[in-house]
């Protein structure tokens, strides 16, 4: 009858384990508005959020993740705690502007054939 329920208390932790997994949602950074980056992304409040939509409207869609960290008063370990969190997507309809890629972090090349 132990062995039951030892198995019993598994069972029941690892769901619990295993629906916070699940759990975390998910937010494209190029298209969310500031009160949903605040909601779901970790050491990201109201006024980093705002930054993050004003950074948006002003240097055109996030290219990755790690150009969060462009934004004033976002850094790298900010990145890091939010990596499965963060969705890079298309821009929004209405933002049509290209991305300013001054200072960003660039992707690396393809060589070209000449």
């Amino acid at each position: 009858m132990k062995s039951f329920a030892l198995i019993a208390k598994s069972l029941v932790l690892s769901l619990v384990l295993a629906g916070s997994a699940y759990a975390s949602e998910k937010v494209n950074i190029n298209s969310a508005d500031a009160a949903t980056l605040d909601r779901v992304l970790l050491n990201i409040g109201a006024s980093k959020a705002e930054a993050i939509v004003a950074y948006r409207k002003a240097n055109g869609a996030f290219r990755s993740a790690e150009q969060l960290a462009l934004v004033k008063g976002i850094g790298l370990k900010t990145v890091e705690k939010n990596r499965d969190r963060i969705v890079v997507g298309g821009a929004p309809a209405q933002g049509g502007r290209p991305t300013n890629t001054a200072g960003a972090i660039a992707a690396p090349r393809a060589a070209s054939k000449r």
